[in-house]
């Protein structure tokens, strides 16, 4: 960590980013280039087609595949120093892997790196590789690390009441695993579009139509052979592009991010506010300072860490999305500057999710709080009372517990002295003498069959 590091990525959170930087720092664009380079070449040297690249041995295999493979600091030091030169980073790669089998049984093979590529035809299979590394290896598990967090602390609660809140006010009661799992079943959503999720790869020259193959090998297949190489690397063929893939996978799975960031803040908001309530108790961290002054404090800190993280996750990432689908022509270069803001845009995300786990690690519900709130929201069995009077036909129910509770605050006497009054069948009658705020919960605890795998 530098403390003179621009980004709080690279500075003061750069030890909770979980290895993302192996994905997409400007290190992991470099060695995922190799990587691209290098396949290409064994895949010439496999295909009847591209006569003039012989069949490489399995230690020149080896050894090409190590390049990239054993690729360390020291040499994207010095595929940057080739850079201050050739003034292009995709050239500089290709300089590079030239530098090293120049003196090696490859050397009669070395015009073949990069052959019939352009930038694009590298570039865009090493963002698809990176971003596909820095979900499904980073960023997936820890948000299904955090559904799963949450799916079991509904479980444990599924069934203890709690006083909901419309417009901030008090309203029909629920559970407090009910309310959580509404964010698992938001979250299984979006986890399962994510893990779908294609990563394109487009391999077709210049401008998307195979103009230099052609002019060396007009026999060959040439669709069938890129196609054939982009699966190889782990993503999906896009058959059909100008200079650049088109980038629409990147849009979805960016926003497809953008929304389980959006259920994050939204839960990071409802749990600071139970906090704020009482609802929930957080357990105190030794050694940790709440206020500069106030030495009582525990603040929420990890939620509202959380929430701040998601949104500058969703800032970059919506500005991604919107962004890279679009460019003039063939291709410009807005999208290149573009690109290098992936790891921002994840990384941000990341950070929030591991702030939201540190938070419910130290949450415990409060369920004197709870009882006690509660016990003093009698008015909120309106709504069961006069859906039992309307049901047997009384006129203007609603209105008669309208002028009963609204504004006012009702307890236990007077909300059965009102139901003592009511000309009801005696099933009924009795079912809304029995009930009380904390037992009017529908079937809450039974929704949460709904976040099982």
């Amino acid at each position: 960590m530098s403390i003179k590091a621009i980004s709080p990525l690279d500075g003061r959170y750069q030890e909770q980013l979980g290895g993302i930087e192996s994905y997409v720092s400007e290190w992991a664009l470099m060695k995922y280039r190799v990587h691209v380079e290098v396949e290409w070449l064994i895949a010439m040297s496999k295909s009847e087609w591209i006569a003039d690249v012989r069949p490489f041995t399995s230690q020149e295999t080896e050894f090409l595949r190590k390049l990239a493979a054993d690729f360390s600091e020291a040499d994207a030091l010095e595929v940057k120093q080739i850079e201050s030169t050739t003034k292009h980073d995709v050239k500089a790669v290709e300089y590079f892997i030239k530098r090293r089998i120049k003196e090696t049984s490859l050397a009669d093979v070395a015009e073949f790196v990069h052959f019939c590529c352009t930038s694009e035809d590298i570039n865009n299979l090493s963002y698809a590789l990176m971003v596909q590394g820095a979900i499904k290896q980073v960023w997936l598990p820890l948000a299904e690390k955090l559904a799963g967090t949450v799916a079991g602390l509904a479980k444990q609660t599924q069934s203890i009441p709690m006083l909901a809140r419309t417009h901030g006010q008090p309203a029909s009661p629920t559970t407090v695993g009910k309310e959580l799992a509404v964010f698992v079943r938001r979250w299984q959503r979006q986890l399962v579009q994510i893990d779908n999720l294609e990563f394109l790869g487009k391999f077709n020259g210049a401008v998307g139509n195979f103009n230099a193959h052609v002019s060396a090998y007009p026999d060959a297949p040439w669709e069938e052979i890129a196609g054939s190489f982009v699966e190889s690397l782990g993503l999906a063929y896009n058959p059909l592009t100008t200079q650049i893939e088109s980038h629409d996978y990147l849009a979805e799975a960016f926003m497809a991010i953008c929304r389980f960031n959006n259920i994050g803040i939204d839960m990071d908001r409802d749990i600071w506010s139970y906090i704020s309530l009482s609802y929930f108790k957080q357990i105190p961290v030794a050694g940790e300072v709440g206020s500069s002054t106030m030495p009582h404090k525990v603040n929420p800190i990890n939620f509202e860490n959380s929430e701040a993280n998601f949104g500058m996750s969703n800032a970059v990432l919506e500005h991604l999305a919107m962004k890279l689908p679009i460019s003039r022509m063939q291709r410009d270069l807005t999208d290149s500057s573009t690109l290098r803001n992936i790891g921002v845009g994840i990384g941000h995300s990341v950070l929030a999710l591991q702030a939201a786990l540190r938070g419910l690690k130290q949450l415990s519900v409060n369920e004197a709080e709870l009882a006690k709130d509660l016990d003093h929201a009698w008015e909120v069995l309106a709504e069961a009372v006069q859906t039992v009077m309307r049901k047997n036909g009384h006129d203007n129910p609603y209105e008669k517990l309208k002028d009963l509770t609204r504004g006012a605050q009702i307890d236990q006497a007077a909300m059965r002295q009102f139901i003592e009054s009511l000309d009801l069948p005696a099933d009924d009658k009795s079912r809304l003498l029995a009930m009380t705020p904390a037992s009017y919960i529908g079937i809450a605890p039974q929704l949460l069959r709904h976040i099982e795998k």
